[in-house]
This record gives structure tokens, C-alpha cells and sequence, in this order.
């Protein structure tokens, strides 16, 4: 089993812009591609950002137990890791990052234990983590107000991941993540 860094936040915390940052200086990284049952937002791309699925394609690979772990994040949504992600990037002498929520990012830490490092990247406030969702102009108003509610149980979790980073100056934010990665990886 190789190495795994799990990153987890709520929805609008930040955590897809530290990874991307990230990939750009570490590269034995490669990036698990989540599968959903959502529509592409903005310029998504299957296979880049995630996998899109119908609702019917999901359920049957559930069914077929190609995922790690999955989860219906909101009503008639859901979200998972495929196994063959995971080989896909082991096969390739890679470290896993994934991009999760926070139910997956526990999951995931559950199955990869030592492995792993969980990261939960928190918002400085959440007046700023509302800010942040309703500026990238990709949601509905019930989407964001969805996304908040779920948020706030999702902030208590962060005691439970390895490791947490406020998201309060991108670049301090990249660099203290970066420090935390390079001492995992070099254990």
C-alpha cells in the first residue's frame, strides 16, 4: 500500500485551490479523480474534475462494489472513490490526494490508517466561507443555502482529521500544508 494525502472542508473552504498549488510542487503526487452523479459545473470536465455518471451508472457500480467508499452528499447527489482510481495511481508509483467531503475523508482515513494524512482545511470565519460560495456564482440560492447548513456540522468534524489549516491567506495556507506534507512523506 503506498501513501495517501486526504484533503476535507466544507464546500467553499478552499481546499481544491490548496491542492492545486500543491500539485504544482510535489510530483509524486497524482490526483484521485471522484466520481459524482451531478452535472458538470462551470468548465468541469469528465475525467479531469470528476467522473460524471447518471444517477442509474452510480448505483450500478455501488452495486458492483467498485468503490472504496460513497456517500448521497445531498438529495439525489452523490460522490465516491472509485478502487480503480486508487490502482490507477498506485500502479504509476504515485501518492494518492484526494479531494473529499468530510464523511469521505474519514472513510478514507479509516481504510488507509498510517497511510494516510487527513487534512481539514477550515474557513477563518463562516461569514467569509458564505462569501467565498456565493462569489463563484456556480450555485442556486437553495444550493447555497444547502451547502451552509451542511457546513456547519461539517466544521465539528475537523477534530477528527489529522491535521486542520485555516484558509485565511491562500499562500500561508499552501506553505503550512506543504510543511505538514513533506514530514509525512519523508516519515
Amino acid at each position: 500500500m503506498g501513501k495517501a494525502i486526504l484533503f476535507s472542508a466544507p464546500s467553499g473552504c478552499g481546499k481544491t485551490t490548496i491542492i492545486k498549488e500543491l500539485m504544482q510542487y510535489f510530483d509524486c503526487f497524482d490526483f484521485s479523480i471522484s466520481a459524482t452523479s451531478r452535472a458538470p459545473r462551470g468548465e468541469e470536465e469528465n475525467g479531469r474534475d470528476y467522473y460524471f455518471l447518471s444517477r442509474e451508472e452510480f448505483k450500478a457500480r455501488v452495486e458492483r462494489d467498485e468503490f472504496l467508499e460513497w456517500e448521497e452528499v445531498y438529495s439525489g447527489t452523490c460522490y465516491g472513490t472509485l478502487k480503480s482510481e486508487i490502482q490507477r495511481i498506485w500502479d504509476a508509483g504515485k501518492v494518492i490526494v484526494f479531494d473529499v467531503d468530510v464523511n469521505g475523508g474519514r472513510n478514507i482515513k479509516k481504510y488507509f490508517g498510517e497511510d494516510a494524512l487527513s487534512i481539514f482545511v477550515l474557513p477563518p470565519s463562516v461569514e467569509v466561507l458564505e462569501q467565498r460560495l456565493r462569489s463563484r456564482g456556480t450555485d442556486s440560492e437553495e444550493a447555497i443555502v444547502k451547502r451552509l447548513a451542511r457546513s456547519a456540522e461539517e466544521l465539528k468534524q475537523a477534530p477528527q482529521f489529522d491535521v486542520t489549516i485555516v484558509n485565511d491567506n491562500l499562500q500561508r495556507a499552501v506553505q503550512e500544508t506543504r510543511n505538514v506534507i513533506e514530514k509525512f512523506i519523508n516519515e
